[in-house]
């Protein structure tokens, strides 16, 4: 080990020591060959003086460049800073050698040592120029050996201002980088045509795929700094049609230490192209909200819940209970939060159907809140396991609900979907019976009882999108179970965030909706997936019509019949005004649907088709259940939509 140290650090000290020997060197011919010019290219000068005044001249540059480090920079990583460096050690021996002459001149000491004041400004000149050189020459030489020994890929950069300046330094600065930049992509006309480090712009409409093809490029980087989400769509939507991998340089904020690195390059994400505005709310209420609060998260390790788990970790809170049946996820969490330097919270594994246990934690820790987001929400599997999915999602509900009024909890946040809307299957129909329950709770006034409803999350477990990157790796086909089919997507932060924002804002009865934007087709998201891939559709990878699963709707919607909607202070958080309900009636026929799934009663979907009258299976065997009118009408409502 100390070897090795001695040894990479001889290697350092050796070369920092012979930078500084050519630098000597370079002031050495740069000092005579400013004689040769101050005389005309002759030899009409006094060689004696010059050989004496060369070791004064060389010995004021070595104490120059020791003073200002100038030769401490790492050569194939030469940029401005080093020039600036090299600027001062010149400017520090000229001044210390026209001191020297000014106080010989006054001393007559060296007579011999007078040197003309234009020799040693040519010198500083051709000296500074000379150094400068030698250190881009050197990086030159080095890069094109380095690139020599490797394949590179031809790279363009869309966006010829500051930051995509910025974006081609970090490429050609970085020696495990293989790309070579051929042309930067500009909107502005004034650029167009211009070099700018040699390197030309094109305009967006030279792009073609024949120019593609015949430059052989592989990769298109967007590098505009503050881009506007819309706009960036638009540009990569334009891209996509080429056969090139199309990539995206971060925000300026999130570079490291104010300098863009090679691997925070990424490739754009099919995120970042949905037809939605990322939430962004300000002034939030959350905080004070949940200061000095015992907060329970159930189904805290799961997509949703872990993440309203981590937002609430930066608050000051009292204590925060994570209860899970997912033994594995919640040891990850607990891992992370504590790396995370968060100690203050709880970890339990236990299912929440097991009241006694449930009813122990509710005594000992005394939750002021209550996030409820442990649910099963897999659409088909939930259509064949029906008594699961009232077990957990509404017998689960109901009991925690029944926990929280009996010891006094203050809130209770329901996280529910936009499947729970007019459902078509199973696992939507219990999420709304569970709302059902819930309001009918409230009219105790005993807990503040809040529900959330939003569509589809984006990266959680289940959901499209990491299907089609792991089908995409397989090289395909992609599955898409109709051509027509459509979702609302957000993100898991901006999922929690509304979780949190509507347990801040809630008094209590109110469902909370998300304006999500348009809606997305997946067959075109799925298209888009292959493009972003660098891939064609169907050429390389194929996309396969499966046909609805059992329970799919075409669409989700976000309000029921005889729903609107009352607004918030944040213009994309609206309530659901929803009808009214028979509460006694209501609660009746829960109470009844979970003894009859205890005893296994054949009869639990036809039940629940009572409790919520626009539950109609759509493409599953409980289709049975409906009734014949019912049924031919919700369909046919579908197919107007989609051919009208």
């Amino acid at each position: 080990m100390i070897k090795d140290y001695l040894v990479s650090n001889a290697h350092r000290y050796a070369s920092k020591w012979l930078v500084l020997a050519i630098d000597v060197i370079l002031i050495f011919f740069s000092f005579v060959l400013s004689y040769f010019i101050r005389f005309n290219l002759t030899f009409n000068f006094d060689t004696d003086r010059l050989f004496l005044q060369i070791p004064i001249v060389c010995g004021l540059a070595l104490i120059s460049f020791l003073i200002t480090g100038s030769y401490k920079g790492v050569v194939r990583h030469t940029g401005v800073r080093d020039v600036y460096n090299i600027f001062n050690a010149i400017c520090l021996s000229s001044i210390l050698a026209i001191f020297m002459v000014i106080v010989n001149r006054q001393l007559g000491v060296m007579e011999d040592f007078t040197i003309p004041l234009s020799i040693i400004i040519i010198h500083s000149l051709i000296a500074f120029i000379s150094m400068t050189a030698s250190r881009y020459v050197f990086k030159t030489l080095y890069y094109n050996m380095v690139k020599k020994f490797k394949i590179t890929k031809n790279v363009m950069i869309y966006g010829a201002g500051e930051a995509g300046i910025l974006t081609y330094n970090a490429l050609t600065n970085h020696t495990a980088s293989n790309a070579r930049v051929i042309g930067y992509i500009d909107d502005d006309n004034n650029k167009v045509g211009k070099r700018i480090n040699g390197v030309r712009v094109y305009g967006k409409d030279e792009i073609s795929e024949l120019f593609v093809q015949r430059s052989e490029i592989a990769e298109i980087i967007v590098s505009i700094n503050n881009i506007h989400h819309s706009r960036l769509r638009k540009i990569v939507e334009s891209l996509m049609d080429f056969q090139v991998q199309v990539k995206i340089v971060p925000p300026v904020e999130d570079w490291i230490n104010g300098e863009l690195k090679v691997s925070q390059i990424k490739q754009v994400q099919i995120e970042d192209l949905l037809n939605r505005v990322p939430i962004n709310i300000k002034q939030s209420k959350v905080s004070e909200e949940l200061k000095d609060q015992v907060i329970m998260v159930t189904g805290g390790a799961g997509s949703i819940g872990s993440e309203i788990v981590r937002q609430i970790a930066n608050y000051h809170y009292k204590s925060l209970i994570v209860i899970d049946q997912a033994e594995s996820a919640l040891y990850d969490l607990q891992q992370e939060l504590k790396q995370n330097g968060f100690h203050n919270f709880i970890p339990i594994v236990a299912d929440i159907r097991d009241k006694n246990r449930m009813n122990t934690y509710f005594q000992e820790y005394k939750p002021d809140m209550v996030f409820h987001a442990a649910a099963y929400k897999h659409v088909p599997l939930m259509e064949y396991n029906a008594y699961e999915a009232i077990k957990i999602n509404v017998a689960g509900t109901k009991m925690l609900v029944d926990l929280s009024m009996n010891h006094n909890v203050d809130k209770f946040v329901f996280v529910s979907t936009d499947k729970a809307v007019n459902p078509t299957n199973v696992m939507g129909a219990t999420k709304r019976i569970a709302e059902m329950y819930i309001s009918c709770m409230h009219q105790e006034n005993k807990t503040k009882f809040i529900t959330t409803r939003f569509g589809n999350v984006l990266g959680s477990n289940g959901s499209v999108i990491p299907l089609f990157k792991k089908q995409i790796e397989k090289g395909g086909p992609l599955t898409v179970t109709h051509k027509d089919i459509t979702r609302y997507f957000m993100t898991i932060p901006e999922a929690s965030q509304l979780v949190l924002e509507a347990a801040a804002m809630g008094k209590g009865g109110e469902i909370f909706i998300f304006d999500m934007g348009e809606s997305v087709k997946i067959f075109d998201l799925a298209k888009n997936m292959i493009k972003l891939s660098g891939l064609r559709y169907p050429e390389d990878i194929d996309i396969e019509i499966t046909g609805l699963r059992p329970g799919e709707k075409l669409y989700e919607e976000l309000l029921a019949n005889g729903e609107n909607t009352l607004p918030t202070y944040h213009k994309k958080i609206m309530i659901s005004k929803v009808r009214e309900l028979n509460y006694a009636e209501v609660r009746s026929k829960i109470d009844e649907l979970c003894v009859s799934n205890m005893f296994f009663n054949g009869d639990t979907v036809k039940l629940m088709k009572q409790i919520v009258p626009e539950y109609v299976s759509n493409n599953s065997d409980h289709s049975k259940t409906d009734k014949p009118s019912i049924h031919s009408s919700k369909i046919e409502g579908e197919k107007k939509i989609y051919h009208s």
